[in-house]
């Protein structure tokens, strides 16, 4: 594989949430059409990152009043799925690759490919597997888990001849709080109907970090330097703002600010 990029966005501020949503976007474009693969790692305070589907959820703003309680902002993210959680324990990364690397890149490849990644660091030595965890936040045929535990979810996003394989890495912190979290917004989103519509009913039990399964803290740097190791990859992180500079870029940051319309009024008007 050619040297990949490395764009590293660190913890982003509240005021720039959107951003590391229409990157990836403009990333995974750029990727496509310069036969270029790319390594993305990004973070967000205290977000419950909402699917286009928990959106439609019968108590919307009853969800929206648990999450705010919780001292967590609500964002809904620009592709399907359901809610997962961000915050300083959790690395999002996303290896974006163009379609053709592998004849072409399959759905199933896609995934495969970061669990190999994932498997070639140390964290590989404790057995990561990989299978749905219908108890947990977001659950996917390809949840990450170890023992039993889910610590990883991956998701995919395609655009043009790129392909982003997107995963949250629950590095440390409170992962039973943040179930707990998702529980609630599922609760009191849909009442009686928790558990069904094709939500999970959410068990904070069923989840893990790294630093819980190591019994030892692990820091978000630390990991980093892991899934580095051993990849051939040049550091690109400041040429970001030739990126932000685009029209791509710009036009895919308004559509996040009037998908999350919505979600703002309901929590400015009813709060």
């Amino acid at each position: 594989m050619k040297t990949a990029l490395l764009f590293d966005q660190g913890m982003i501020s509240r005021a720039d949430h959107f951003s590391p949503f229409a990157l990836t976007d403009v990333l995974t474009t750029y990727a496509g059409e310069k036969d270029q693969p790319m390594i993305h790692f990004w973070q967000l305070s205290q977000t419950l990152i909402l699917g286009m589907k928990d959106s439609r959820v019968p108590y919307l703003n009853q969800g929206l009043q648990a999450i705010q309680a919780a001292d967590y902002y609500p964002l809904l993210r620009n592709a399907g799925g359901l809610g997962v959680v961000s915050d300083a324990g959790i690395l999002n990364v996303s290896l974006i690759l163009p379609k053709q690397s592998i004849n072409p890149l399959s759905i199933d490849d896609g995934y495969q490919t970061m669990l190999d990644w994932l498997n070639r660091t140390s964290f590989g030595k404790a057995t990561i597997t990989a299978g749905e965890v219908a108890d947990s936040y977001c659950p996917g045929k390809f949840d990450l888990s170890i023992n039993g535990k889910k610590i990883a979810g991956i998701a995919q996003r395609r655009v043009k001849e790129g392909v982003a394989i997107m995963m949250y890495l629950s590095v440390s912190g409170d992962q039973k709080y943040r179930g707990e979290l998702v529980r609630s917004f599922y609760q009191a989103g849909l009442e009686e109907a928790f558990g069904t519509l094709g939500y999970p009913a959410v068990n904070p039990d069923s989840m893990t970090t790294l630093s819980d399964v190591f019994e030892k803290e692990l820091s978000i740097a630390e990991v980093k330097e892991q899934l580095l190791q051993g990849i051939d990859f040049t550091d690109e992180t400041t040429r970001l703002p030739e990126f932000y500079q685009t029209e791509e870029y710009q036009q895919r940051l308004k559509n996040m600010y009037q998908r999350n319309t919505g979600i703002q009024e309901e929590l400015h008007d009813k709060l």
